[in-house]
């Protein structure tokens, strides 16, 4: 059964518990959960089962290491606790999730330095364009009704600094 960013959040939560109780997490099973967890959104993106299937492999790995370490430090009550949760996880979240496709913006020019912005109070989606065009960015629509703000670094800087400064 395919794991989701759900399986990978409580793997994560896991190790902190571990981490939590003194146990020192090798560097390797650290990184293999921190690719684990790109590959996925990778996958989200451009829908390729060979990068979930190595992601698959590295959630193995960092489990196996997780239940091993577990069952020494807490013992196996915990530890089938754990399992059950990531049973039920992986049984009822849907592979696709929305989280990954909030952190990619596509379409934004290579050097360009992007934010995105919600509409909030007086901070309307004009003014925030008003304030874009003042500063030299531009602006491309979200289909969740964000803005991304994009355009030279020092002209975000700027933007940024002027949005901070609204009253809402």
């Amino acid at each position: 059964m395919s794991r989701s960013l759900a399986s990978w959040h409580l793997l994560e939560d896991m190790m902190l518990e571990l981490k939590k109780s003194g146990v020192t997490i090798p560097l390797k099973v650290v990184e293999d959960l921190r690719v684990a967890k790109s590959m996925i959104e990778l996958s989200y993106m451009a829908g390729s089962g060979d990068v979930m299937q190595k992601a698959e492999v590295l959630f193995a790995v960092v489990e196996a290491y997780l239940v091993a370490e577990g069952q020494k430090r807490f013992g196996a009550a915990k530890v089938d606790g754990w399992l059950r949760q990531l049973e039920s996880t992986n049984a009822e979240t849907p592979l696709v999730s929305g989280v990954a496709q909030d952190r990619f913006v596509t379409g934004i020019p290579k050097g360009q330095h992007w934010i995105r912005i919600e509409p909030v109070g007086t901070l309307t989606a004009e003014r925030i364009g008003q304030l874009a065009e003042q500063q030299g960015m531009q602006i491309k629509p979200q289909n969740d009704g964000k803005l991304v703000v994009y355009g030279a670094p020092e002209s975000l800087k700027g933007f940024i600094k002027k949005v901070t400064t609204e009253k809402l």
